[in-house]
């Protein structure tokens, strides 16, 4: 399944299947069109895990939009503890008065997210909210503007639909859970 037998990865279980996110994104996108009809909705996904995720929203969404994508890179060992992040993509569009809508892969402690937030509103959009695909509240450390969320998940690892280990496994199409042997 996407990881070699031999990987320090061992698939436990399957936590959401295609069908089930499928489902979900198109439950979201619905929502989405509703409350952003007649606005100017930029989204912005966060790279390279929210790459997936984004793809089928901004797909179940029907309403013009702007896509753009930032991408971080953690500083080793201070994400966790300072939310301490290096933006290695800045969006490219011009937000000011636009309707931002940030897409997330994972959010667990929301310390980068409000990093993110606070980046963006330097350039005074109309509003700024997020979609998150995985949602782990009770680790979430700060109050963040999350209008939309697909599941909420423990602290079990995961992989899949764009989550990773080291790189591996974002191409697995359902969300599975491992356990990692080293």
């Amino acid at each position: 399944m996407f990881i070699e037998e031999d990987a320090d990865i061992k698939v436990t279980k399957v936590v959401y299947d295609e069908e089930t996110i499928k489902n979900r994104v198109l439950e979201l996108g619905k929502k989405i069109t509703e409350d952003y009809k007649g606005k100017d909705l930029v989204m912005i996904g966060v790279i390279n895990g929210a790459l997936y995720f984004l793809s089928d929203l901004t797909r179940a969404v029907e309403l013009p939009l702007f896509v753009d994508t930032i991408g971080f890179a953690n500083i080793p060992d201070t994400t966790t503890k300072t939310g301490r992040v290096k933006i290695t993509k800045d969006v490219d569009a011009d937000l000011e008065g636009k309707d931002v809508l940030i897409v997330e892969d994972v959010i667990r402690t929301g310390l980068t997210t409000a990093y993110l937030i606070s980046n963006l509103e330097l350039q005074h959009p109309g509003s700024i909210k997020v979609c998150t695909m995985l949602l782990n509240p009770d680790r979430l450390l700060l109050n963040l503007p999350i209008e939309y969320t697909g599941f909420e998940i423990n602290d079990s690892w995961l992989l899949g639909y764009g989550l990773d280990r080291k790189g591996i496994g974002r191409n697995i199409p359902s969300i599975v859970s491992v356990d990692i042997q080293s």
